[in-house]
Order: structure tokens, then C-alpha cells, then sequence
């Protein structure tokens, strides 16, 4: 028993004075155990820029994907200083939705970071990027450490010598920076279907830097019809892709009245309001008018040995229906016959939610 003791007690001296020597290797030299980082060795020497493209979904989504970037958070930039609220920001608070991009500088540089940028805007637009517009849109690159200025200089002024002309891009110190509220966060990996300014083709350039076949005019390879098919099913697939017609009265919208907006179903972008809605008894759904003149395109059909107007979305290019002048005469006189199927509604209860909450003052106008 004494030798057990004895042993015992040994054992415990050598583990004391083994934690004391590792508690002496993390001292800070002043008595106080000093703070083990507990991020990665790569990722302890980051830098951060603030950039604003539009709608920041897309915008983090797209930065997202390149090795390099540490981290992004979307919110809102550059206005008063106070925090807003999305329907705030939406109603002009003068803030700018804006990606916090947070980057390892030894994986990926500022200028690539730029270049990437200026890929997926209109630097001459002028709040406005898409379909989207007001003053929540506009464009920035928006900085908090001086040293990065002349990097940023140098990029703007060679975006500026190839345009030609002053671009519309702000390029200033970040006054504030709002964290958005936690929907809107990686909104499109929660909501694959989200709305989206940008090209689907903006989101494969890591795979093709990492490979060296990035293309000058970030080219990349768009989402495969078996996936949009996958994704939207095989019906709204036939329409919007083959321009095929869902038969009259079967569509889920032909009698169907409630209060929202209707989207695309292949990129989400607004096309029409329930208030534009009406029963034409045509059986397929039939509004007056789009929600706004650069939602749709419009051509001749000449198909079926007649000469009908087609109408597609004008972002994704979406065949979604006809249009006809035989509408109501007090409101214009058209009848867009739309496809059920080429459309996903949202309540307006839910618009907000879903990021559209800038288009609900439109019903109260």
C-alpha cells in the first residue's frame, strides 16, 4: 500500500509541473494566460472590404464561392447612422445593401476581389442593377483601412478608361455598416429558387480559376437542364424552357385571387401584382399589365399558323405566356394570358420574409 502511495503521489507531481510548464508557454509575460486563437493559422492574417452590387443576395452568394473569402455578411451601408430595418431600407433610407467580404489576402488579393466585382455590375447604372432599382442598389466599394486605396484606385481607374466615362460606382471611406436581419442571410443557399440579378453563370468561377480556364468574359457553365428541371419541375420546365402551353383551366393561378406578387418561377424576378389580376375566363391566369416595363419582352409568334405577341421574363429569358389586345379597356386594353406553370407566387404576407419587401408599397399607392 505505502508503494502504491508513494507512486501515486509521484504521478501527480510530474502532472502538476507538466501543466504548469504548459501554462508558463502561454503566459503572456505579465502573470496572465494569454488567448490561444482559435481560428485557423491561414485564416488569422484577413482584410475586409465592404462592397454594394445590387441586391446582396446574389452579391454574397457570388463572393461565397472563391477560395480566399473568409467569411461575407450582408447588411446596409453608407446611410444615416442608425440601424434600419429592411422595409426602411426599402422605402430609401438612404442605406446601401452591401456584402461585408472578409479575405485572406495571401489566397486572394483586393484586385482580384475588384476585378470579380466589376463582373457582375453595371458600373454606369445608376441606382439601379437588374431589374431592381432605388437608391438601396446603387453601387460602392466602401473602405476602412487607407492601404487599400491606391489597390482600389488603380482597379477604378482602369474600370473607368474602359468604359470611357465617370463611372456610377461610389468609392469612398465605410461610414456604418448595419448587420441585415438573419433571412437575408446566404438567402440563396437557404432558398435555391431566390430571386437574382445576377447570371447563374457567375457562380462556377472558383472551379474555373482553380483550374486556370477562367475566361475573359467570366464565362462559365450555366445550371444544366437536368438541374432546372429538377428544380422546378417538368412542367414548368416544358413552358419556360420549350415554350409549351399548361392546358386552359388546369394551372394552379387560373382561379386563383389572393393578394402578392408573382415571380418567375425559374429566377424569381417580380413579373406581376394580384392587383393587376383578373378573371378573362380564358383559363389560364390574365393580368393587365406586368409590374413594370422592363419585367417582360415582348416578339412576334408566328407558331401554329398564327401571329400572336409572346412574352418572356427579362431576366432569365422565361417563356411565360401571350399577350392579347383584348383586356379591359379602363385599364389599357391588354390581356397578358400567362402560364400558371412559368410562375410562383408570394403572398404579401410572406414578401418581406422572402426579400421582396420593397415592392409591397405598391399596394398602398
Amino acid at each position: 500500500m505505502r508503494r502504491k502511495s508513494f507512486i501515486c503521489i509521484c504521478m501527480l507531481l510530474l502532472a502538476a509541473l507538466f501543466l504548469s510548464g504548459c501554462a508558463a508557454r502561454a503566459n503572456d509575460g505579465e502573470g496572465r494566460l494569454a488567448e490561444v486563437p482559435s481560428v485557423p493559422l491561414e485564416e488569422q492574417d484577413v482584410k475586409t472590404i465592404y462592397l454594394a452590387g445590387g441586391c446582396f443576395w446574389g452579391v454574397q452568394k457570388f463572393f461565397d464561392q472563391f477560395d480566399g473569402v473568409v467569411a461575407t455578411e450582408v447588411g446596409y451601408a453608407n446611410g444615416p447612422d442608425r440601424a434600419p430595418t429592411y422595409l426602411e431600407v426599402c422605402a430609401s433610407s438612404g442605406h446601401a445593401e452591401t456584402v461585408k467580404v472578409v479575405y485572406d489576402e495571401r489566397r486572394i488579393t483586393l484586385r482580384e476581389l475588384l476585378e470579380y466585382y466589376f463582373r457582375i455590375i453595371d458600373p454606369l447604372s445608376v441606382n439601379r442593377q437588374g431589374n431592381d432599382r432605388g437608391i438601396q442598389y446603387r453601387t460602392g466599394i466602401y473602405y476602412t483601412d487607407p492601404d487599400q486605396l491606391p489597390e482600389i484606385d488603380a482597379v477604378y481607374w482602369e474600370q473607368e478608361e474602359k468604359a470611357g466615362q465617370k463611372l456610377a460606382v461610389e468609392k469612398e471611406e465605410l461610414r456604418n455598416f448595419f448587420t441585415a436581419e438573419a433571412y437575408h442571410q446566404k438567402y440563396l443557399d437557404k432558398n435555391p429558387g431566390g430571386y437574382c440579378h445576377i447570371p447563374v453563370t457567375m457562380f462556377t468561377l472558383q472551379k474555373e480559376r482553380t483550374s486556370g480556364n477562367v475566361s475573359v468574359q467570366g464565362e462559365a457553365q450555366a445550371e444544366t437542364p437536368e438541374a432546372l428541371r429538377s428544380r422546378i419541375g417538368d412542367l414548368a420546365y416544358e413552358v419556360t424552357q420549350n415554350a409549351a402551353t399548361e392546358r386552359a383551366f388546369t394551372g394552379e393561378y387560373d382561379h386563383f385571387y389572393e393578394k402578392g406578387l408573382y415571380v418567375d418561377v425559374v429566377s424569381g424576378e417580380p413579373l406581376f401584382t394580384s392587383m393587376d389580376k383578373y378573371d378573362s375566363g380564358c383559363g389560364w391566369p390574365a393580368f393587365t399589365r406586368p409590374i413594370s416595363e422592363e419585367a417582360v419582352t415582348e416578339s412576334t409568334d408566328l407558331s401554329y399558323f398564327m401571329v400572336r405577341t409572346e412574352v418572356r421574363s427579362s431576366g432569365a429569358d422565361s417563356h411565360l405566356g401571350h399577350v392579347f389586345p383584348d383586356g379591359p379597356k379602363q385599364s389599357g386594353g391588354l390581356r397578358y394570358c400567362i402560364n400558371s406553370a412559368a410562375l410562383r407566387f408570394i403572398p404579401y404576407e410572406q414578401m418581406a420574409a422572402e426579400g421582396y419587401g420593397e415592392y409591397m408599397k405598391l399596394f398602398t399607392e
